[in-house]
């Protein structure tokens, strides 16, 4: 393997006793790692996690895209926002009294890390924290976008750590469509930073992916307004939602984190019959970065191990986001252990 095994790890607040083992917990922690990369040579990593559920409970590893982080959503210990709210609680494929739910930290994501990543090395970093944790195979994955990759990744590397694999969204090779989308939003930052003005790029950037995310049907729906003129300059609808996201992300994302893992979607490519384990493949109609087209031939590759859902919204890439309760539903059914209800 092309990894080595991890050499601290620390949680906060401390795990809980084995007597609390049916009641939902929730911890935080950290380990550092020694992994070999596959564009970059062997480097000392820290890999930053969250755990939340009951402690006996099968663990489902939940990654989202390359703006998520280890806090799903909000829980009793940990109350702020996640980036999942919506598809985690009571009653719901992903409830934490059923199922142990993993997040992480991509890696990178922290902007320490200048060097091309590869998903393979997320999904080996994957392979190392379940060491440290003790969890010898998740139950499954629920990959959404950059997740999807990962979790192919994982599939592909380490089959016996994985039951199966929900994959939305992301297929197994970027759309060059996707690419060029990404590429500009790359130079848009790159241009900032040549002009001192690098949190400018960076919104600059985030402003294009939203566009990217969504569809025209929705921004016809929200921004159907006449344009204003603001100060001589004529200013359209939509342009004060735009400049939320931007703000937003800036505040919260290092420009080298968003390069280097929007690099990371491009460097994407594996085989469909290499990946190991029963998948999924959940695709948005309409979803511009992620063509319908490419996620057929991603099932068609999988053959047996493979089926496809395919929902149509107006919220295209981030429909996992949006459309909760559909989303809910097909993970229900494609996490469901046995004896469970349907």
């Amino acid at each position: 393997m092309r990894f080595a095994t991890a050499t601290a790890i620390r949680d906060y607040p401390p795990a809980a006793p084995d007597s609390a083992a049916l009641a939902p917990a929730a911890v935080r922690g950290e380990i550092d790692v020694r992994l070999a990369m596959r564009h970059a040579g062997e480097r000392t990593l820290r890999l930053r996690y969250e755990l939340v559920g009951r402690v006996d409970a099968p663990v489902v590893l939940v990654a989202g895209g390359i703006s998520a982080h280890r806090h799903i959503a909000a829980n009793a210990v940990f109350g702020e926002k996640g980036w999942a709210d919506g598809l985690v609680g009571c009653g719901r494929a992903l409830d934490p009294a059923h199922r142990r739910l993993l997040g992480l930290d991509f890696i990178g994501a922290d902007g320490e890390l200048d060097v091309p990543i590869d998903t393979a090395d997320q999904a080996d970093a994957v392979a190392l924290l379940l060491d440290a944790l003790g969890i010898d195979s998740l139950h499954g994955c629920v990959g959404y976008s950059y997740g999807a990759l990962v979790g192919q990744q994982l599939a592909i590397r380490h089959p016996q750590r994985l039951g199966r694999l929900v994959a939305v969204s992301g297929a197994h090779r970027p759309h060059p469509y996707a690419s060029a989308w990404r590429a500009l939003q790359r130079r848009a930052v790159a241009l900032g930073q040549l002009q001192c003005a690098e949190s400018h790029g960076l919104a600059l950037a985030r402003q294009f992916a939203m566009l990217s995310y969504r569809t025209p049907e929705e921004f016809g729906e929200r921004f159907d307004a006449q344009p204003e003129v603001v100060n001589g300059r004529v200013r359209v609808a939509a342009e004060d939602y735009l400049d939320a996201a931007g703000a937003q992300y800036v505040a919260r994302t290092r420009v080298n984190a968003y390069l280097r893992l929007s690099e990371s979607i491009d460097l994407h490519r594996v085989e469909p019959a290499a990946i190991g384990v029963p998948t999924l493949v959940v695709a948005v109609e309409g979803d511009r970065l992620v063509p319908l087209s490419d996620l057929v031939s991603l099932v068609e590759g999988l053959g047996t191990r493979g089926s496809l859902r395919v929902l149509r919204s107006p919220y295209g890439h981030d429909a996992f986001l949006k459309e909760t309760d559909r989303i809910d539903a097909i993970l229900a059914n494609a996490l469901r252990l046995p004896g469970e209800n349907a």
